[in-house]
C-alpha cells in the first residue's frame, strides 16, 4: 500500500490533469483511482483543495480530525505544464 503522502500527491497530480481535459477518459478514470484509494485505504473525508501562488493544501479529516497537507505548485503541476508545452506527445483519446 502508498503511503498518505505518496497517495495524496498522485491523486492531486492527476486531479489537476482531470479539472483541465474533461474528455480525457484515462486521467478522469485515474483520478477517481487515487480517490478511491484515499478514501477507502486511507479513510480520508471532507478533501478539499486550495491552491495560491505557492502551495497547494489539501484538507481532509481522518477520523473527524481535521488535517492538512501542502505541495508546492510547480511539483504539481508539472504534468499538465508539460502536457501544454508539448500536446503533441500526449494525445487524448476520449471514448
Amino acid at each position: 500500500m502508498n503511503s498518505l503522502q505518496d497517495t495524496l500527491y498522485n491523486w492531486l497530480t492527476i486531479k489537476v490533469v482531470a479539472d483541465v481535459r474533461k474528455d480525457d477518459i484515462a486521467a478522469q478514470e485515474t483520478a477517481a483511482f487515487f480517490y478511491e484509494m484515499l478514501t477507502e485505504d486511507h479513510h480520508l473525508k471532507d478533501i478539499q483543495v486550495e491552491k495560491d501562488d505557492q502551495m497547494y493544501r489539501v484538507t481532509y479529516s481522518i477520523d473527524d480530525v481535521e488535517k492538512q497537507a501542502r505541495f508546492p505548485v510547480e511539483l504539481i503541476d508539472i504534468m499538465i505544464d508539460q502536457m501544454e508545452a508539448e500536446p503533441e506527445k500526449f494525445i487524448n483519446y476520449p471514448k
